[in-house]
């Protein structure tokens, strides 16, 4: 494993690829790779060999990676829930690997718990929880599991120890919400058939009254519910469901209420923008990425709880693990509270760039991608092509190619735009389905998007559906 260079040069080298990656906005150039799966296991040797080929490979491969990796930092990349790339997080997310802490005890992690105490208190303080607190997880998915997994300790207490038949428990997720809420049904032992989707409106919310209605069906039928999961912003649409109501009418019935805020929980640092989450405060527990809007490197992500000793009881290990947790500890050995042993430290990152925005540098960030995505908004409907598909509540823009003058199938027309758009690589937005329609869903959480850029993409596809009516071929 040896190299012909000395630390300080190897270092400089990663650091001279690392500037040049961040500062590679050349509108020209590729936003994702030029080759398919098939063309990129052809060409590329990623191979692991039986013998080390040494530290001298190392740049050469980091190369090859940049090279064929997505672009996520650019403006162009409006695929996801998330994108962008900050300096500060970036520099937490580079010294967090190179002190390789891990966050299950105090003693091995003095700073950096002290650390993720205070954002998490902070994020409890923003919901609306008093005396809450939580853990860092892996993603949202993470966190849905964790508060389902509450719930049913609050359900049936004792359960984390005694187990429990979950075959006839029931849950309540909106129509829309994400899929996730199914791979925590299959997790925590009830599985997908118990969890029941409410009907939502036109605009994706979950509709209170049919909440109200499916609960008592499912009472009379026998069956024990136990849990309700809102969205707060949901993946296609953005749409926030009312949580006020829905609130009242899970703790009516005695059932925990947790909500999904993965994506859109970053609109509580905004007082204009906070009323999409009018009621959060009632919430038992809540689930809020800091790698989605607020733009934090993979991974970054919060679960949030009201009453802490339902976590730490979930959680708990009747002190078996005598080797790590030690009784002076005792409420700052973060182990105590999370389903983790080995757990890296996210809260650097995330720290680091509230030290450098502040909750106004939050808020206004906020605030400028609700901007950026009414901009969007007025670009779709000022167009006679284009067609809005659904009312917009966050920064999800969710709209079609759409001409009046074409027997063209529309679902098979934005299929094939979305993919010359993919094609051309010189965007990347999603294609989602709102019911049985094909759409084109930019997602604005990205620092570098510009109202150029987005004026960018609508002449880009306004191009794309013109050479597609016309019948020429792709030009890549």
């Amino acid at each position: 494993m040896e190299t012909n260079m000395d630390t300080e040069a190897f270092i400089n080298e990663i650091a001279n690829r690392l500037v040049h990656y961040i500062d590679s906005k050349d509108q020209n150039e590729r936003v994702n790779p030029a080759q398919g799966a098939a063309s990129l296991k052809r060409v590329l040797d990623v191979a692991v060999p039986l013998e080390g080929l040494g530290m001298d490979t190392v740049l050469d491969d980091l190369d090859t990676f940049i090279a064929n990796s997505v672009k996520t930092h650019r403006a162009e990349f409006m695929n996801p829930l998330w994108g962008g790339l900050s300096l500060p997080a970036l520099a937490g997310e580079i010294i967090a690997s190179a002190t390789n802490n891990s966050m299950y005890t105090f003693e091995l992690s003095p700073i950096a718990t002290l650390i993720e105490q205070t954002v998490l208190k902070r994020m409890c303080e923003i919901v609306g929880f008093a005396d809450g607190f939580g853990t860092l997880t892996t993603g949202g998915s993470n966190g849905n599991m964790i508060g389902m997994l509450c719930a049913r300790e609050h359900a049936i207490p004792g359960s984390t120890k005694t187990g429990f038949d979950g075959s006839n428990m029931v849950a309540f997720v909106s129509a829309e919400s994400h899929y996730s809420v199914l791979m925590a049904a299959n997790v925590i032992g009830i599985g997908h058939q118990n969890v029941i989707k409410v009907r939502c409106d036109e605009d994706g919310r979950m509709r209170p009254e049919s909440l109200r209605e499916e609960i008592e069906f499912t009472t009379k039928e026998g069956r024990t519910p136990f849990c309700v999961v809102a969205t707060s912003g949901t993946t296609v649409r953005g749409a926030f469901d009312p949580l006020d109501d829905i609130a009242d009418i899970a703790h009516q019935h005695n059932l925990w209420f947790h909500v999904d805020a993965a994506w859109g929980g970053t609109c509580m640092f905004s007082p204009t923008h906070r009323t999409l989450m009018d009621g959060i405060q009632k919430a038992d527990s809540i689930c809020w990425d800091a790698h989605k809007m607020m733009g934090l490197p993979l991974i970054c992500s919060t679960f949030l709880i009201k009453k802490p000793q339902v976590l730490r009881t979930l959680c708990g290990h009747a002190n078996v693990a005598h080797y790590l947790f030690l009784d002076d500890a005792e409420y700052d050995d973060l182990g105590r509270y999370s389903l983790q042993c080995g757990r890296r430290n996210d809260a650097l990152k995330l720290w680091l760039e509230w030290r450098v925005r502040g909750d106004a540098g939050w808020s206004k960030m906020v605030d400028g991608y609700m901007d950026l995505a009414a901009h969007l908004e007025s670009s779709v409907n000022a167009h006679p092509s284009l067609q809005l598909m659904s009312s917009r509540m966050w920064t999800n823009v969710c709209f079609r190619y759409a001409p009046s003058s074409t027997e063209m199938d529309l679902n098979e027309l934005n299929g094939e735009l979305r993919n010359r758009l993919i094609q051309e690589g010189q965007f990347m937005v999603s294609r989602s389905n709102i019911g049985d329609d094909v759409i084109l869903r930019p997602v604005i959480s990205n620092q570098n998007v510009t109202t150029e850029s987005l004026d960018r993409l609508v002449a880009a596809i306004l191009r794309h559906g013109d050479e597609i009516l016309r019948g020429l071929p792709s030009m890549n």
